[in-house]
This record gives C-alpha cells, sequence and structure tokens, in this order.
C-alpha cells in the first residue's frame, strides 16, 4: 500500500494493542464472524453464501455457516515479501453452474503477479484445475504497488486492478500493465471493444484505464455497473476515482483533484495524516463497498451509499450520490476490505486482529397491534395479544398492573380464570430486542357477573351447499338472561370466504343492525378449485358487553369436467391453462370457466385442424360448470400427414 515494509507495519503495532470493539452508531452492532486468519488481504462471498478469504502467505479460508473450515480451498506457493502474495478474488457469475474461482496471487519465480481460474470441488479446489489467464509483467525489486482486487461487472467482464510497482511512469505508460486497471473475458481473452485495443499489443490490450498509483481495492454496483476505483495516494491525498473506460487518473503527474483537463479528477479525495472533522486522520484507503443487497438491512438513508475504509485510520465512512462523507464507524484496527453481504448486513476485514466482523442494523421494536381491552364474566380467562415489528430476536415481558407476570413472555398472554376482584385490572406488555424497548398501551380487563348471550344461526341450514349464482341468506336469533331477547342492534354479521390452506378474506365485512341478510355467490371467480367454502359469522353483544361468536358454514355443490379430443392425445385449455386430453377436474356447480382448443396442432408428424366442440360452442368460449359431471370433446380433422 504505503510501505515498503507492507501491510505488516502498522498491523503489528495494532496487534500489540487491547482488543476493542469498534463505535458503531446508534442501532447498529458489530459481532466477530471468524478469527484466526493469518494475515489476511481480503474477502468475498460466493453466491451460496460462503465467504472465501484470502491469506497474503497463499492459503484461501473458507468461512461457512459461520466457522472456519480448517482446511483451505487451496493453498498457493507465493511471495509474500512486502505487499505481494495473495491479493484478489472473484466468483464466476454462472458459478453455481460452472463453480469457477477466479484469484490474483505473485509467482515466486520469475516474480510477477498471476490471475488463474480454479474449480471448486465442495469446500475446496478441484486437483489441478488451475487455468492460467493472465501474466502481468515481472516486478522489479520493489515489493510494493501490487494492487489486486478483482471483480466481474453485470455484463460479465473481469475488471483486475493492477499497482505501479513503485515506479509511477508505469501508469501513464500503454508498454506495461501496471498502474492501470484492466479488463478481461472470463477464458482470459481480451475484449476487442477495449479503449486501447487497436493502440496495443499483446496482454496491453487489456488496458481499459490508467494513471492509478496502487489500486488496492475497487467495487462495482450492483445491477447499474457503476465503478468506484480506491487509489492509494503518496504525498497528499487519498482518492476514490469514478470507473471510466478509457479515463486517465493522472498519476504521477498530479494526485488528488486536478483541473489539468488531460486527467480525470477524482469523484472524491482526502488527505492523509491530518485529522479531518469528518474523514479523520486517514492514510491509506484499502477497502469499498456498495450498500445495495437483495434483502436492504441497514435504514433507507444507507441504500446506494458508498462505504470505504482507511487502514491507517481504522475508520469506515460513506459516500453519498452526491459525493459527501459522512462518519460510519471507527476503531475497526486496520481495514483492508469492505464487503455487503447478501443479509444486509456490512462485513469488514481486521488485519489489525486477523478476523472478520459483522456491522449489522438492530430496527428497535414497535407495537404495531396494541392488546385490546377485554370483558369477560367470573371464572372465565381473558387473552391479551400484540404484535410488534423490528429486528429479531424479540422477547416480550407481560405486565398486571405494572407488575412483571412470572413466565407471560409470548405475544398472547392468557389469565387464569378470573373473579370481581380482577375487575378493571390493566395489562401491558414490554417488547425488547438488542436495540431498545418498547411499552404497549395498557388494555382493561373488565370483569361481571353477568351470563354470556346465546346465539343460534337459524339460516341457512346446517349441511347448506352453494352453486355460482346463488343467493345465500342468513338469519339468527339471540337471548340473553339479563336483557331477554336480542335486537338487530345486539348483531354483528360477517362472511369470509375460504379457499384451500390459505387465510379467510373477507366477503361481506363486519355489519352491525339486523337479524338478517343476504350475499350472492359470484359466477366469475379466479378461484376455480372445489376446495372452496364460505363461512357465515354471527357475534352478539349484550348490554354488559359480553359477547358470543357462532359460525354456519356453506360447502360448495361440485361436478367433474372431463377434456377429451378426437382424436384423442391432443392438448386443450382450461381457464386458458393448457391441458391434456383426458384430464378431469373438479369444480363448483355455476362457476364460469373458459374451455379452449388451438385451432391447429401437430402430433406424430401429422397436422390436426379444429372442427367443433361437443357442446356447440366456438372454439374458445364459456360455459356454466354444470350440476353433473359433464365430458367436452374437442373433434379435429387431419389436415396434412
Amino acid at each position: 500500500m504505503r510501505y515498503q515494509a507492507g501491510f505488516g507495519l502498522i498491523a503489528s503495532f495494532l496487534l500489540s494493542l487491547p482488543v476493542v470493539a469498534a463505535t458503531v452508531p446508534e442501532g447498529f452492532t458489530e459481532s466477530l464472524v471468524a478469527n484466526g486468519i493469518n494475515a489476511p488481504t481480503a474477502m468475498e462471498f460466493a453466491p451460496d453464501g460462503r465467504l472465501f478469504v484470502l491469506e497474503q502467505s497463499g492459503a484461501v479460508r473458507v468461512i461457512k455457516d459461520g466457522t472456519l473450515l480448517a482446511e483451505p480451498f487451496v493453498q498457493l506457493e507465493v511471495n509474500s515479501a512486502g505487499e505481494r502474495g495473495l491479493l484478489g478474488i472473484a466468483f464466476d457469475p454462472d458459478f453455481e453452474r460452472n463453480a469457477y474461482v477466479y484469484l490474483y496471487y505473485t509467482v515466486p519465480s520469475p516474480t510477477h503477479n498471476r490471475v488463474s481460474r480454479f474449480v471448486a470441488q465442495g469446500d475446496v479446489a478441484q486437483a489441478e484445475s488451475e487455468q492460467v489467464l493472465l501474466e502481468l509483467d515481472p516486478l522489479s525489486s520493489a515489493t510494493n504497488h501490487n494492487g489486486g482486487a478483482l471483480h466481474f461487472n453485470e455484463a460479465g467482464s473481469l475488471f483486475i486492478a493492477v499497482g505501479d510497482n513503485a515506479y509511477g511512469e508505469n501508469s501513464q505508460s500503454l508498454a506495461t500493465l501496471h498502474g492501470k486497471l484492466l479488463r478481461i473475458n472470463p477464458d482470459g481473452s481480451i475484449p476487442t471493444d477495449n479503449p486501447f485495443y487497436a493502440t496495443t499489443t499483446g496482454n496491453n490490450r487489456a488496458i481499459w484505464s490508467l494513471g492509478l498509483r496502487n489500486p488496492f481495492t475497487f467495487a462495482i454496483r450492483p445491477e447499474s455497473g457503476g465503478m468506484f476505483i480506491n487509489d492509494v495516494g503518496q504525498n497528499t491525498w487519498e482518492e476514490v476515482n469514478l470507473g471510466v473506460k478509457g479515463a486517465n487518473y493522472g498519476w504521477p503527474t498530479t494526485e488528488g483533484p486536478t483541473t489539468d483537463p488531460r486527467f480525470r479528477s477524482p469523484f472524491f479525495a482526502y488527505q492523509h495524516f491530518r485529522i479531518d472533522p469528518v474523514v479523520g486522520l486517514g492514510c491509506s484507503i484499502t477497502g469499498g463497498t456498495f450498500y445495495n443487497p437483495p434483502a436492504p438491512q441497514f435504514p433507507a438513508s444507507y441504500q446506494n451509499r458508498y462505504f470505504f475504509a482507511d487502514y491507517c485510520g481504522g475508520w469506515i465512512n460513506t459516500l453519498d450520490p452526491q459525493g459527501v462523507a459522512t462518519r460510519f464507524a471507527t476503531g475497526t484496527r486496520s481495514p483492508v476490505d469492505l464487503k455487503t453481504g447478501a443479509d444486509g448486513s456490512l462485513y469488514y476485514l481486521s488485519r489489525g486482529d486477523n478476523a472478520v466482523y459483522r456491522v449489522a442494523f438492530t430496527q428497535a421494536p414497535g407495537i404495531a397491534t396494541q392488546p385490546t381491552s377485554q370483558i369477560v364474566r367470573v371464572g372465565e380467562a381473558a387473552t391479551f395479544t400484540v404484535t410488534a415489528s423490528g429486528t429479531a430476536p424479540l422477547t416480550y415481558q407481560w405486565q398486571q398492573d405494572g407488575v412483571a407476570i412470572p413466565g407471560a413472555t409470548a405475544p398472547s398472554h392468557t389469565t387464569a380464570p378470573v373473579d370481581l376482584e380482577d375487575d378493571q385490572t390493566e395489562f401491558r406488555v414490554v417488547v425488547t430486542n438488542a436495540a431498545a424497548s418498547v411499552t404497549s398501551n395498557p388494555a382493561t380487563l373488565t370483569v361481571t357477573a353477568s351470563q354470556r348471550p346465546t346465539a343460534v344461526i337459524t339460516d341457512p341450514a346446517e349441511g347448506t351447499l352453494f352453486s355460482g349464482g346463488e343467493t345465500i341468506f342468513y338469519a339468527g336469533t339471540a337471548n340473553d338472561a339479563e336483557d331477554g331477547l336480542l335486537g338487530g342492534s345486539a348483531f354483528t354479521w360477517q362472511v369470509d370466504y375460504y379457499t384451500g390452506t390459505a387465510p379467510a378474506r373477507p366477503f361481506v365485512l363486519p355489519t352491525t343492525g339486523a337479524t338478517e341478510g343476504s350475499f350472492t355467490v359470484p359466477t366469475s371467480t379466479p378461484y376455480t378449485l372445489a376446495d372452496v367454502f364460505y363461512r357465515v359469522i354471527l357475534k352478539v353483544t349484550d348490554t354488559a358487553g359480553l359477547t358470543t361468536t357462532v359460525t354456519r358454514d356453506i360447502l360448495p355443490r361440485t361436478s367433474t369436467l372431463r377434456l377429451q379430443t378426437l382424436p384423442p392425445g391432443l392438448t386443450l385449455e382450461l381457464d386458458g391453462q393448457p391441458q391434456s386430453s383426458g384430464q378431469q377436474f373438479e369444480g363448483v356447480v355455476g362457476i364460469t370457466r373458459t374451455l379452449g382448443a388451438p385451432q391447429l396442432q401437430p402430433q406424430s408428424g401429422q397436422l390436426y385442424q379444429f372442427v367443433s366442440w361437443s357442446d356447440g360452442g366456438a372454439r374458445v368460449h364459456d360455459i356454466s360448470t354444470p350440476a353433473t359431471d359433464t365430458t367436452y370433446t374437442a373433434v379435429y380433422r387431419l389436415i396434412a400427414p
């Protein structure tokens, strides 16, 4: 990165310090993923969720299900002097099919950097699967400025960051790969639309942009393909450069912001070895990742932000799309890489204590549905329920009149049978997670000596069936020991519709004020199967507030539709979906179904044309499901042998 002594200079010092947790914003937590990684340099998530971490000495370590596996994925022979060694990793966009893993490392003799492809076989590399894709230029005696990061973009091109080998003039020369960002195809070939393809020869045709000092890390934004290149500076500036095809970033002629029209100025730059009020003390930019995970976890304000880290400063900051920097974390002990996990967490690789850490956001709990007050009679139990939001795990503690109830630690709490002395008792619940606690509104328990009302659904009768288009009448009676016969004002009717194992769908919303009512079964519905029914619900309430609920289920009349073709074996359509001839379907009587027959269809090398349906309908026509089992036959004629 910056010193001939390489990564170890600052890391050795930091290892002598006591380990303390990083400081992260309120609502965020840091946790250790794995440690015991020897001199880590980079990491990358495999598409299946495993985290691969590189050791500078040549081992690729695998963190699987939160555990650092003892056996390396592969152990390479490398030259690890200074900043050389195993430095970059990427997974093929089609990894789940081809299992290709790409590595950037320093070959011992003759000393040079190389990009190779390996085949994963479970958690280890397939024996002798290495395929060399690109041999970079020979290295001088300088052991620093090797770059090494690898990433694929959305289009499937492999980008390779290469340092200037501590010789600035390399960065402006198209006769060397040093000091460049390269672009190749996954098989090692060079795209012919690279910007310098026509003006260079050999491997130099891989050059995509130039003028870089030591692009140790870079990142590509998911989906959009936008790129930020982190270029480690020399005397004054650390740079975040917007990756642009054919761009020249100016090193060694210029460093940091520039007005020279020959060069592209950084998207963002900060000075090192001075304390910036926002960025902080820094000297070497060493990690970057865009926050665009498939399942965002952080607050919405972090979406599309760019996280970047400084090796010396031990901090992680963010950049918004306008280039404004904001402090995020401090005390990360020599971070060398950052990654956004599919779980929406931020992961950082700490060389200072040879570990991987996870920074997660814990959303404080909130009460989504408050517990409701209950009226029960003496000897009954009452149940209070709450629904809460927030980052799991959530814990619950119910209280009665402000005192915790032993064992009441679920989203619902049911009391013991109550007595009049429990009247006007208040129940509430405290919901807690790692971020905070929230207390629900109190719900009041009212206890009465009154009797619950009785309710009876008199219509429809038990066993009533329904058909499509039929009007269903419902009625009921209710009595109360204290109030006598209850009138319509005590009645609340509701009708729910059920299909399969899905939750109830409201069909008639709760309606109060009548002892009877009706609804009509539709003839057209997206739910064309026979496992459907309606539930009529009657709830009656007496003057004491006590309620009784009764229900009546109405099942469907059904019949079977059979689809046939003449000749047999052709394909038909039911409700727009292809069906094989000879199939049969149970359906609800009176529900509209659509029969269809393709105009032409081949069979066994012959071509058939539709002639007619057995019911006389058009080629595509609607039917009302009949009351009895019925076969519908589509007749075809041969038109071509």
